[in-house]
C-alpha cells in the first residue's frame, strides 16, 4: 500500500514524526508536507505563484505551499506511484467541531477525499504532555482495519485522541461534529512603533458538546472518530427555499 502523509504543522513537526514511525512496515509511506507551519490555512489553494518542492529526506518533501497545496500536488502528478490512502497529522492541538472549517489538517484530508482517495485526519488534544506516539498508534489500528475491510473511496475520517498514555484510552467511539461557542474576542496590542496589531481570540469552548458529539468523546477518554462528508448542501432546505424564490409566500 502506498500512503501518503501530510499535515499543516511543517514537515518538521513531531506529531508527523510519529505517525510516520507508528506507520512503517504497513506500506510505501511518502511525506509530501508544509515547509513551515500553516495551520488555520483550511482548504486554500496556492494560485498566485509556483510551488516549489525540496527533498528534504528519502521520500520527506517539504512544500513552500499549504496543506491542501501539498495533497494535491502529490496525487495531481508530482510522484509517479498512485496513493492509496492520505493520512493527515498528527496535529499538536484539537480539531473538534468547527474547527474543520479553519484546520489544515482536516483540509489535507479533504483534499486526499477530493482526489479519490479515502483519508484520515489526525489530531492530538493537546492537554500537556503532547501524547503524538498514543495518537499515531490510533492511526495505524485505524489503517490496519481498513487493511483488512476496506471502506468506501468516499471514506473522509476526522479523529480527535484524548493526550492520554495508549493504555488510558477507554476506546473509539463514532462520533458527530459538536459546535463551540463564539471565540474569545480579538486581542489587540502594538508593535514596538506603537502601530495597532490584532491577534485573532483563542477558539471557544463546547457549547453543543453533548452524547454523541466528538466534545463528548474526547472528554471522557474515547477516541472521537467522526465520519465528514463533501457535500455542504443543506438538503432539507431546497423546497422552502424553492418556494421562497418563486414568491409563494408573498
Amino acid at each position: 500500500m502506498n500512503i501518503l502523509l501530510s499535515n499543516d504543522d511543517g514537515w518538521r513537526a513531531d506529531g508527523l514524526r510519529a505517525l510516520a514511525e507508528a506507520l512503517a512496515g504497513l506500506g510505501t509511506l511518502t511525506v509530501v508536507a508544509p515547509d513551515r507551519n500553516r495551520s488555520g490555512a483550511s482548504n486554500s489553494l496556492t494560485l498566485d505563484g509556483p510551488l516549489r518542492v525540496v527533498e528534504a529526506e528519502g521520500r520527506w518533501f517539504a512544500v513552500n505551499g499549504t496543506p491542501t497545496d501539498c495533497v494535491h500536488l502529490a496525487i495531481s502528478g508530482f510522484l509517479s506511484e498512485e496513493q492509496q490512502l492520505v493520512i493527515s497529522g498528527v496535529n499538536d492541538g484539537a480539531n473538534l467541531g468547527d474547527d474543520v472549517l479553519y484546520s489544515g489538517t482536516v483540509a489535507a484530508a479533504m483534499e486526499g477525499r477530493f482526489l479519490g482517495l479515502p483519508s484520515i485526519a489526525v489530531s492530538l488534544v493537546a492537554g500537556g504532555e503532547r501524547q503524538f506516539a498514543t495518537a499515531a498508534r490510533v492511526a495505524r489500528e485505524l489503517v490496519e482495519r481498513l487493511a483488512r475491510a476496506p471502506l468506501p473511496q468516499a471514506t473522509l475520517f476526522n479523529v480527535n485522541v484524548p493526550d492520554l498514555p495508549y493504555e488510558a484510552l477507554k476506546g473509539l467511539r463514532a462520533t458527530r461534529l459538536g459546535v463551540r461557542h463564539r471565540s474569545e474576542r480579538i486581542v489587540r496590542t502594538s508593535d514596538p512603533r506603537g502601530r495597532p496589531m490584532y491577534w485573532i481570540g483563542a477558539p471557544g469552548a463546547g457549547q453543543d458538546a453533548g452524547p454523541g458529539t466528538d466534545f463528548h468523546a474526547v472528554e471522557h477518554g474515547y477516541v472521537s472518530v467522526t465520519p465528514l462528508q463533501i457535500d455542504l448542501t443543506r438538503h432539507a432546505a431546497l423546497a422552502g427555499l424553492e418556494q421562497w424564490l418563486r414568491g409563494d409566500d408573498v
